[in-house]
């Protein structure tokens, strides 16, 4: 079993990531939360392809974000990421985007994930990933 992971990515502002008030647009952040979420994965050692090949899926069946400030563009932005819950089913995971300089709490957010097959019926999730990916506490008030 590995020790709590919590992973981080640092990302910059695209100005193409902005809308017309100069800030990020709010999609943008599930985008964001999408890569630090695959990043943890790979630090766990499980990647989306190897599940996939295994004909295991985890779709997206949930989403939360709570928008605290504003990112802009040419930001440094840190984006964390851990698994808050975890099901045979069914795993939530956990973000919170900061701005870099200043840790200052951009975003909270949560994401659950459902097992499925390539038919689109749900399964367990492997035990090995279950074994691998364990809630820790939350770093943030999410």
């Amino acid at each position: 079993m590995l020790p709590d992971v919590i992973s981080t990515i640092t990302l910059r502002v695209n100005y193409s990531e902005t809308d017309q008030m100069g800030v990020v647009y709010h999609a943008n952040y599930l985008i964001w939360f999408d890569r630090a979420r695959t990043e943890l994965m790979r630090e766990t050692g499980v990647t989306y392809k190897e599940l996939e090949q295994q004909g295991v899926y985890l779709a997206v069946s949930e989403v939360k974000v709570r928008y605290r400030a504003a990112a802009r563009y040419d930001d440094l932005v840190r984006v964390r990421c851990w698994v808050r819950d975890l099901a045979s089913r069914r795993v939530t995971f956990g973000y919170a985007v900061e701005r870099a300089a200043t840790a200052e709490l951009l975003a909270t957010g949560e994401t659950a994930l459902v097992s499925l097959t390539h038919h689109h019926t749900l399964t367990r999730i492997p035990d090995h990933v279950v074994e691998l990916l364990k809630p820790v506490p939350d770093p943030v008030r999410v």
